[in-house]
């Protein structure tokens, strides 16, 4: 059994295996390494192909999974089985992207709640982190072939305004793909030392990055001091980028050849050969001045000038986001050092105009956009490794730490890893109507259930006001300090009463126990990941059951004998199956149970609105 040789003040690995670098990303993932030979880093392709592989996942029968480019074939013949920009949903509740629920041609689940979303695919469910583990796995699986040797540890990029929940679901889809991800990164910073800026320990600069994507917009100002980089801002628009262009002209080729955008959106297959064809039209409109091709029998001609004069109000949007965010770090566009391009998106000549126009300065372009993150990822990896003496690391958490949630879950507030000093908080609430008191407690490990890692401490905040459950909003929040000692604090936001505890997290752990923990977590993360999805599916269950009968109980004078039956029928069988052992078929039957009961639930809603808007005026 190989041993993970850790150096627990730095992070940094004893040299045995190559450490890779990876962009996950909305509509592209890659890999990339420092050349062995060049000492330059380099995304990973075979021969002529390209370095991208496409964000995008099918299922086929007999559940056969495909990804990247053949997968990318099939949006068109097979879209509801076909997964794309899943990067979108990693750390999102429905609630949170219920407006955006018609871009998405496979099934998102509509349970209007604040729980994370679920993919459903056939008679199977499954969650953003499954599913990037999937593109990952492809990656890593890709990279071992052309390197012809193992990879097992990687530095993954994410957006610099991704919050806790976003990068923790990042680095469990890297452990499901069987990484160990010693590190997560923001993509500007990644960005940043692809251009070299910062490697130098005496620089100092602050620097602008613009990142224009597939599928997402964002705008970061850095200040690099020492080779160390602080985020100043961050602004976007996380519904902003090429795709959007590619919308613009699927309208304009609609418009041309007299398809009817209904009919569009009725036949999903032509909706996907139109969106593709688009994509193809907004490349030959980086360098041609004039695109003629034909789509489903029907010729059409675009010009770049309509291309710009479409997409010119989503160019202005991504100007004004970089306004909004020198204006929160307090900064001028003349106190700009250097601005980095990053993203497909800015190929578009009229994005480089506009931002050079801007920032008053010629952008950094010379690196492939599309590459430019994951170049810098394998110059941090490289670092990591040990090889770059230069830059300085700073000491590092050497495992996750978190508290117990329901069903005796690990929930990871500050992942190993993180840089030190650090803080981090998360929202908790009670599980039961008028819950006085709230156990809170500490783990540090990397498994996912609690049971497999280490217990720190434990107290109660008691005195919480009696609330229905679900009202009363405690927040958790850790701090570690230079020294490495963590304070956690815990605070009922309504009523304003807290408790604080000091913990030593690394007390009595020798480096030999910490690769152990490591090493277990990678080997059983195919089967804590299966055990955390079947104690999340039985918890959701659990709770919905208890609210279904609740509002039965309430409302049975305007519930129809066949809507009460019917939903009684649909609770025995849900917790029949609730001892079952398939997470799958638990949220077949909530969604069997949310199908029967969301059109009373609704038709009682709006008897309630009216009622209380009766006798006013709006």
């Amino acid at each position: 059994m190989a041993k993970i040789g850790i150096n627990i003040s730095t992070g940094s690995l004893q040299k045995e295996e190559m450490i890779v670098g990876i962009d996950l990303g909305t509509t592209n993932s890659l890999v990339a390494i420092i050349h062995p030979e060049s000492k330059k880093p380099t995304a990973l392709k075979e021969h002529d192909s390209s370095s991208l592989v496409p964000s995008i996942v099918h299922f086929g029968e007999s559940n056969q999974i495909t990804v990247g480019e053949s997968a990318k074939g099939l949006l068109v013949a097979d879209p509801e089985n076909t997964i794309f920009s899943v990067k979108r949903l990693m750390g999102k509740s429905f609630n949170d992207i219920k407006d955006r629920g018609s871009f998405f041609t496979y099934k998102v689940i509509d349970d209007d709640t604040e729980r994370l979303v679920k993919i459903q695919v056939g008679d199977r469910f499954y969650s953003p982190v499954e599913l990037s583990s999937l593109i990952l796995k492809e990656l890593k699986s890709r990279a071992e072939h052309i390197l012809k040797t193992a990879v097992t540890k990687a530095v993954i990029t994410v957006p610099a305004y991704f919050n806790d929940a976003q990068r923790q679901a990042t680095r469990d889809a890297g452990r499901l793909a069987g990484l160990d991800v010693l590190r997560i990164i923001n993509e500007p910073t990644a960005a940043s030392l692809a251009y070299g800026i910062g490697l130098k320990k005496e620089e100092e600069k602050t620097i602008a990055v613009y990142d224009l994507g597939g599928g997402t917009f964002d705008i970061s100002i850095l200040k690099i001091n020492n080779g160390i980089f602080e985020v100043l801002s961050t602004n976007g628009d996380t519904y902003l980028g090429g795709d959007d262009f590619d919308q613009v002209l699927v309208k304009l080729i609609c418009k041309k050849t007299a398809i009817d955008e209904n009919t569009m959106r009725a036949d999903k297959s032509l909706a996907q050969a139109i969106r593709l064809k688009a994509e193809w039209v907004k490349k030959q409109l980086s360098s041609a001045s004039i695109v003629a091709d034909m789509v489903d029998g029907e010729k059409f001609e675009i010009t770049k000038q309509e291309f710009e004069k479409g997409i010119q109000h989503l160019v202005d949007k991504t100007i004004t986001c970089c306004s909004q965010a020198l204006k929160d770090a307090n900064l001028g566009t003349d106190q700009i050092d250097e601005v980095v391009m990053v993203g497909g998106s800015t190929r578009t000549p009229l994005v480089k105009e506009t931002v050079s126009k801007f920032f008053n300065r010629k952008v950094h372009d010379d690196l492939n956009p599309d590459e430019v993150v994951a170049l810098g990822a394998a110059i941090q990896a490289d670092i990591l490794a040990g090889n770059n003496k230069e830059f300085l690391l700073l000491d590092i958490t050497p495992l996750s730490l978190g508290i117990e949630t329901m069903g005796g879950l690990m929930d990871v507030l500050i992942p190993r890893n993180s840089k030190i000093p650090t803080k981090a908080a998360r929202q908790y609430t009670t599980q039961k109507d008028g819950q006085p008191s709230m156990r809170i407690s500490v783990f540090q490990g990397e498994r996912d259930l609690v049971q497999h890692n280490r217990k720190l401490a434990e107290f109660n905040l008691t005195g919480i006001p009696g609330m229905p459950a679900g009202l009363p909003k405690v927040e958790v929040s850790f701090l570690i300090n230079a020294d490495g000692i963590l304070l956690v604090k815990a605070k009922e936001l309504r009523s304003g009463i807290e408790q604080v505890i000091e913990v030593k997290p690394q007390y009595g752990l020798t480096d030999e126990e910490v690769e152990n923990m490591l090493l277990a977590s990678i080997t059983n993360a195919s089967e804590d990941m299966k055990l955390r999805a079947l104690v999340e599916a039985r918890t959701e269950a659990i709770q919905m059951i208890e609210t279904t009968q609740k509002f039965i109980e309430k409302n049975k004078a305007f519930l129809e004998n066949e809507e009460i039956e019917n939903t009684k029928s649909a609770l025995d069988s849900l917790t029949k199956v609730l001892s079952s052992e398939d997470k799958d078929a638990i949220h077949s039957h909530i969604e069997a149970l949310n199908e029967i009961s969301k059109p009373y639930a609704e038709r009682l809603m709006d008897i309630a609105i009216s009622k209380s808007m009766k006798g006013k005026k709006v």
